[in-house]
């Protein structure tokens, strides 16, 4: 009898040390992305962030130091490889490469998520901000919530935006300042029904062109001009092949900064809330650098070309506006009655400054 109660006693202990330990170690395993210091090195987390622009505008700058914030908070434990200039997957590419896996993060204009949920083609509309500090409310806002939140059915986690400005008009024949000056241009843009029916409202013409592509079309005519921000204008050389730019300040350009959402969801915790810490701050960093980029790069194609700069004026403007305008209602049942209204909100509170 008292054999068989000390093989019980025995067992029990050893029952209950296996279950201590088992639950000690997990729960260690658990904490090893910032507490095991014998982990080292060995459980690094690799993400990779592809994106097609060059590293020295607001969306590459802004990429590196996201990466460089999360391996600094994390200690080297996690690791973000950045792959610039479509080096790793091109604009039609990268968005199919996210949600299959086979990328982890990208940071695509939000022209290209129309395709995804149609509410982000509120932010193709003409003058859809009229101001730098209209987008920055309003990606901070309602308006920016509402949009990552319309991801969540694809398979995409939305952390935040990066902006890059506002965009201005390029042509190689003649300066374009009236609206009747599109007429018969062809214009490379974006892959967006939105812009595609603003250039059609013009009278122009319009062919969707891969970013990386675009250089070499405006170079062999097969484009005569093309729509884009000065960061973009100036990295990529447009200048050096089309002799006319208009500031404009028509459109956005911005970029949807994704993660595949299973991907997103299989980190631990902590990496999870040190990532989007790291997103946070990179956020507010591009919105205080952005607008002195641009303006310090327009200085730039000044300097280095001949290109003729037309500035709209507040009247001419006025004309742009009024051309484009039933765009707004044209997209309200598409877009939503919500967003548009948010849209129409800011232009409001912000269209004195805009004609300044």
């Amino acid at each position: 009898m008292k054999q068989i109660l000390g093989i019980s006693v025995f067992l029990i202990t050893g029952l209950l040390l296996s279950f201590y330990i088992g639950f000690h170690l997990n729960h260690k395993e658990q904490q090893m992305a910032f507490d095991d210091d014998q982990s080292g090195i060995q459980k690094q987390i690799v993400i990779k962030f592809s994106h097609v622009v060059a590293e020295n505008t607001p969306k590459g700058l802004a990429a590196q130091k996201f990466a460089d914030l999360v391996e600094q908070k994390s200690d080297h434990r996690v690791k973000v490889e950045v792959f610039p200039n479509g080096s790793l997957y091109t604009d039609k590419e990268e968005l199919d490469a996210l949600k299959s896996g086979k990328v982890q993060m990208i940071a695509p204009a939000t022209s290209k998520l129309g395709g995804v949920s149609s509410k982000w083609q509120v932010l193709d509309l003409p003058f859809a901000f009229p101001t730098e500090s209209a987008i920055n409310e309003g990606l901070n806002g309602d308006i920016g919530k509402s949009l990552l939140a319309s991801l969540e059915q694809q398979n995409i986690k939305g952390l935040g935006f990066w902006v890059n400005g506002l965009k201005q008009i390029t042509n190689k024949d003649h300066a374009i300042i009236k609206p009747n000056d599109f007429k018969d241009e062809k214009f490379r843009i974006m892959s967006s029904v939105v812009l595609k029916k603003q250039f059609e409202l013009l009278d122009g013409q319009s062919k969707p062109i891969d970013f990386n592509e675009t250089y070499r079309n405006l170079e062999s005519g097969n484009v005569t001009g093309e729509e884009n921000t000065i960061s973009n204008i100036y990295s990529k050389k447009y200048y050096r092949v089309q002799d006319y730019m208009t500031i404009s300040n028509h459109g956005f350009l911005g970029y949807a900064i994704l993660m595949n959402e299973d991907y997103w969801h299989s980190l631990p915790l902590k990496v999870r809330v040190l990532i989007q810490n790291s997103i946070n701050e990179t956020v507010q960093w591009n919105q205080d650098h952005y607008r002195t980029m641009n303006k310090e790069q327009l200085r730039l194609i000044k300097k280095e070309s001949n290109i003729q700069i037309h500035e709209l004026t507040p009247y001419e403007k006025q004309k742009w506006i009024e051309k484009l305008n039933p765009m707004y209602k044209q997209y309200e049942p598409i877009a939503g009655r919500k967003l548009i209204s948010d849209i129409r909100h800011l232009q409001r509170k912000y269209e004195r400054q805009s004609f300044r």
